[in-house]
């Protein structure tokens, strides 16, 4: 069943647009000039709010934000920050753009907002995210994302758009196969190789023979998932949006062909039928052995594995044969909404210092994301003796080296078409729908929706 979560964003979402639009007779696009804002002095005292969506879940989450954000009032003690989550509720990360659309009808959305990748056309055409490297400067951007700790050069530019720096990427992760290495070893297997699908799905039927019970779960192909699932179909040469951002790829013989080879997996009883948060649950309680899933749940994974007295391992995301898997981003972003000058750079101060290596010592320590400064885990960096006891990190690490963006669709029913490809690809992976003519179906229903 669809989630009413995803009907709700869809109706949000176009409904927001159509009333900023009314508004203001055109779409709610960036106003700032090419001349950047001021420097703050010492005694200036400005007020922003900042609204981040990990605030939503409670524990080492919040409180590791809320630890930064008081680290950033001490070294700037005339910005004060009211961090907050997102307004609605829903699911961590699902209702970004909703939430800020309804407190900018109000007239009071955040000053800064952390938003997810897929979102940033419509960020930067419609919601009135401004062009950071306009307010401060190309060379300030540069400066942020270089250092003695660099950003990775496959992520410092994915929240771009158009030539220009909307977003500052914060915090992502790339799918990565955590396994359950204590029950691959009651079924005999020690070491596996689960670098290609068929690979996996052999480690796979082992543990279900020996459980009785589908042992796989592949989050990227339940709705929510589709940040994942784009990863999935361009490790098989399948497109979710053409290079020119015009065709919508979903029903393309190499989408089919991917949702196909998925498919067989429930199929053969190794791939488990369950939603989102199931799947979430079941490698914590050994419900499963396998799940491909976001990084970001590696310190629940691992706390897990601690009390259950189980031995968690990790994999990159798996290939189709000798393809090359190409993995995407999850995650998001940091920009600036507020359209107040002096607001502005105190935003622009809190973004660099929430993507400064302090602050990714913190992310990524304590929640498992990864830390976009890849240097601090070299030898010599901050996070080098961290990342020698945490082998889990090195498959989400390598994976940053062959990354492609979580690709953003046009137009203002950009959440619609995400829910469409996530019910075609739930109905032929786990309903048994005939893939050709599902995905075709919805291919001809989300390009109807591309402006």
């Amino acid at each position: 069943m669809r989630p009413l979560r995803s009907i709700a964003l869809t109706i949000a979402a176009g409904t927001a647009a159509l009333a900023l639009a009314g508004c203001s007779g055109t779409s709610q696009v960036s106003t700032v000039s090419n001349q950047a804002i001021p420097e703050l002095t010492a005694d200036q005292q400005v007020n922003i709010t900042f609204e981040s969506y990990n605030l939503a879940q409670a524990g080492v989450w919040t409180d590791t934000v809320k630890g930064l954000v008081a680290d950033f009032e001490k070294a700037h003690p005339n910005i004060h920050v009211t961090a907050q989550a997102p307004q609605g509720g829903g699911a961590v990360g699902s209702n970004t753009v909703s939430s800020v659309q309804t407190q900018l009808l109000a007239g009071h959305a955040p000053d800064i907002a952390q938003l997810t990748f897929d979102s940033l056309d419509f960020a930067a055409t419609q919601l009135g995210a401004q062009p950071i490297s306009d307010l401060v400067g190309q060379k300030a951007v540069d400066d942020a994302l270089g250092g003695a700790h660099p950003f990775h050069p496959n992520a410092k530019h994915l929240a771009d758009w158009n030539g220009k720096t909307y977003g500052i990427p914060y915090v992502f992760s790339t799918p990565v196969l955590f396994y359950n290495a204590t029950k691959l070893a009651d079924a005999g297997i020690t070491n596996p190789d689960l670098s290609t699908w068929d690979k996996v799905e052999a480690a796979a039927k082992a543990v279900s023979a020996k459980t009785g019970k589908p042992s796989l779960d592949i989050s990227c192909a339940s709705i929510g998932g589709n940040w994942c699932m784009q990863g999935v179909f361009k490790s098989n040469g399948a497109q979710v949006l053409s290079d020119d951002r015009k065709t919508i790829g979903f029903g393309s013989d190499a989408a089919v062909d991917t949702v196909t080879k998925l498919a067989q997996l429930t199929k053969d009883g190794v791939l488990r039928n369950a939603d989102s948060n199931a799947q979430y649950e079941g490698l914590p309680k050994s419900d499963t052995a396998f799940i491909l899933t976001t990084s970001a749940l590696q310190g629940s994974f691992m706390s897990a594995a601690t009390k259950g007295g189980w031995e968690l391992k990790a994999a990159g995301m798996p290939s189709f044969g000798s393809k090359p898997a190409v993995p995407t981003n999850s995650g998001s972003a940091l920009f600036v909404l507020s359209q107040d000058p002096a607001k502005q750079r105190a935003g622009w101060e809190l973004i660099k210092f929430m993507t400064s290596d302090h602050a990714y010592e913190q992310i990524s320590t304590k929640i498992g994301y990864l830390p976009l400064r890849t240097s601090l885990t070299a030898p010599g960096g901050s996070l080098y003796d961290w990342a020698q006891k945490n082998p889990l990190l090195a498959p989400n690490l390598a994976q940053l080296d062959r990354l492609q963006p979580w690709v953003s669709y046009p137009g203002n029913s950009y959440v619609q078409i995400d829910d469409i490809l996530g019910k075609a690809v739930e109905n032929v992976v786990y309903y048994g729908k005939d893939a050709k003519t599902t995905m075709a179906d919805a291919q001809k229903r989300a390009q109807d929706l591309i402006p």
